[in-house]
């Protein structure tokens, strides 16, 4: 086994871990997970007032 198995074998597994990882984020089943993270910058801040200092509580 010289370089160019390990180089060859790393390839198929970093290709392989990429398409799983494709495959897992756009499931059905992680879709509600992804909007809720999408809506977050989009959310207020109700607890930053007084131009960015938080609020004594």
């Amino acid at each position: 086994m010289d370089i160019n198995d390990i180089r060859g074998l790393l390839t198929a597994l970093l290709l392989f871990s990429f398409v799983g990882l494709w495959i897992w984020a756009w499931s059905s089943r992680r879709k509600a997970d992804f909007d809720a993270s999408a809506a977050l910058p989009l959310e207020e801040d109700h607890y930053m007032t007084n131009n960015g200092r938080e609020n004594d509580r």
